[in-house]
């Protein structure tokens, strides 16, 4: 009878730990702030010398993929719908969209422009 018992309690835990992971690992709704750039060149367009869409949309057309960086981490972020922002290489932008830590990773279903399309801000100025 105790080690049913014991068995029963290492269950318990294991599938609780499981579900923890599952909760972590979920993407998350977000609405976040930063920049279009591309697998070549990082952060570099969201960096101190302002954005250049047409860098980034020729380094684009020649294979280089689209990514995100946020503004306040400067962390990229790989797009898995990069077509959402074919229109938007180089902008400064805020999306609405699903967040994928553990992968780094957006899916983006909204973007809005911002105004101040190549002003460099302070959280870009690290």
């Amino acid at each position: 009878m105790k080690s049913l018992l014991k068995l029963n309690i290492v269950a318990a835990c294991a599938l609780t730990a499981i579900a923890a992971f599952g909760a972590d690992a979920t993407p998350k709704t977000v609405t976040v702030d930063g920049w279009i750039s591309e697998t070549g060149c990082g952060v570099e367009h969201a960096s101190s010398k302002g954005a250049n869409p047409g860098c980034v949309a020729k380094c684009i057309k020649e294979g280089a993929k689209p990514i995100f960086v946020d503004d306040a981490k400067q962390q990229i972020w790989s797009i898995d719908n990069p077509d959402a922002v074919k229109d938007h290489y180089g902008h400064h932008i805020k999306f609405t969209g699903t967040e994928d830590a553990t992968k780094k990773q957006v899916h983006i279903t909204k973007v809005t422009m911002l105004a101040d399309q190549g002003a460099k801000t302070d959280s870009m100025m690290k």
